[in-house]
C-alpha cells in the first residue's frame, strides 16, 4: 500500500449548505436501498455556478490539469474546467444525466476536452486525476478514501462542496 504525501483536501461551505444537507438527508432517509447498481448513492443536487467557479479557483485548475468530477450530474464542473483549458471526465450513474452532460459539453464547445461516463463511482479509476471534485455525502466520501489513497499521486487536489471526509483535515 502506497503512502501519499500531501493530497490537498479543500472543503467549501456556503450558507445554503445546511439546507442542502437537510434536503439530501431527507431524500436518502426516504429512499432505503439506494445502493443498487443503477441507483445513486446520493440524490442529485446541482452545484450552483458560483460555487463551481470557486471550487475550480481553489483547486487552481488550468490547462495542465485532468479533472474528475464524481457524481457529475449535468456536467457543469467538468465543462467549466474544460473552458479553463483542462481535460477531464465526469462520472455519473444516471444515463439521462450523462446524455445531458454530453449535450451541455457540445453546446459549450468543450467536447474535445471532456467526456462523461455512466459508471458507479466506486468502480472509477482515479489515477489520471490531478483534481478530484465532489458534492457527495460524507458516508459516500468515506467509502472512497481507500481508493483515493491507493490511486492518487502526491499533489492531487480534492475539492469537496460542503462535506468533509472522516479523518482528513482540509487545507482550506
Amino acid at each position: 500500500k502506497r503512502i501519499l504525501s500531501p493530497i490537498h483536501f479543500v472543503r467549501l461551505s456556503f450558507p445554503f449548505g445546511l439546507l442542502a444537507a437537510i434536503m439530501i438527508a431527507a431524500t436518502v432517509a426516504a429512499q432505503p436501498g439506494l445502493a443498487q447498481d443503477d441507483d445513486p448513492d446520493v440524490p442529485y443536487v446541482p452545484t450552483p455556478d458560483h460555487v463551481v467557479e470557486r471550487m475550480l479557483d481553489v483547486a487552481q485548475v488550468d490547462s495542465n490539469d485532468y479533472v474528475i468530477d464524481l457524481g457529475s450530474g449535468d456536467g457543469r464542473i467538468v465543462i467549466q474546467a474544460g473552458e479553463r483549458g483542462a481535460a477531464g471526465h465526469g462520472v455519473e450513474i444516471d444515463a439521462e444525466k450523462v446524455r445531458m452532460a454530453r449535450k451541455n459539453a457540445r453546446d459549450a464547445g468543450v467536447e474535445d476536452k471532456v467526456m462523461f461516463i455512466k459508471q458507479d463511482l466506486f468502480k472509477t479509476d482515479f489515477s489520471k486525476a490531478t483534481v478530484i471534485t465532489m458534492y457527495l455525502l460524507p458516508s459516500v466520501m468515506d467509502r472512497l478514501v481507500p481508493d483515493l489513497l491507493q490511486q492518487l499521486e502526491p499533489g492531487t487536489r480534492i475539492v469537496s462542496h460542503d462535506f468533509d471526509m472522516e479523518g482528513w483535515l482540509p487545507d482550506r
